[in-house]
């Protein structure tokens, strides 16, 4: 898989394109600044992206809004955003157009080399993934929204569906079949009113709507 990379500090910017190209991925591009992403994400040739949220000249959002801008052109197009803190605005952001292959995770997990790696490949198969952190984060400030009308089984569910976790990942994490965990989510759609489509686009609109307060 081609994958474009963007990190302004040059040791890990380098130190993730080994990672990357050991685990059998080809970074087109390694870039440092917005003006070289924006270009590498205009190549047709690029399959996915891992990009840091704060890019110069600013250091504040300009990865995510390239990001955003790619998948807009290329809708579906797979995105990992790295960020040094939790921001879960910036979640909100790239679940907004309501389709997957969308990951956020905070930089410490890149030493995870698995996870990191298992992350990436699951965004780039067209699933959603966020970090345990923004997770833990919106568990304890979620309050009077809809996801109120959930059991705490079904937020359960709900929360290992946003780090990205398949079926069989979720009946395992809660020891249940996956008869049991594939009930509980036809739940969550219900409650959470989320109209017939196919169930990757109503994952990602359930976790959306976890996501809001």
């Amino acid at each position: 898989m081609r994958i474009v990379l963007a990190e302004d500090h040059a040791l890990l910017r380098a130190g993730l394109t080994q990672l990357l190209e050991a685990k059998g991925f080809e970074v087109v591009a390694a870039v440092d600044n917005l003006t070289e992403l924006e270009r590498a994400l205009d190549d047709p040739s690029a399959e996915a992206a891992v990009v840091d949220v704060r890019m110069p000249p600013t250091f504040t959002d300009e990865g995510l809004r390239a990001a955003i801008a790619a998948r807009e052109r290329r809708p579906g197009f797979p995105v990992l955003v790295l960020s040094q803190y939790v921001e879960q605005l910036y979640a909100r952001e790239l679940l907004a157009s309501g389709e997957g292959a969308v990951g956020y995770l905070l930089k410490d997990r890149v030493s995870d080399v698995a996870e990191f790696v298992d992350a990436l490949r699951r965004v780039a198969d067209g699933g959603t993934v966020l970090d345990p952190s923004v997770v833990a984060a919106v568990l304890d400030r979620r309050k009077d929204t809809p996801v109120d009308r959930l059991t705490e089984r079904e937020r359960e569910v709900l929360a290992l569906m946003a780090e990205g976790r398949a079926n069989a990942g979720i009946a395992q994490a809660l020891v249940v079949t996956e008869k049991a965990v594939a009930k509980h989510i036809n739940s969550i759609f219900a409650k959470l009113d989320l109209p017939a489509d196919t169930d990757d686009h109503r994952r990602v609109r359930a976790v959306l709507e976890w996501l809001r307060f």
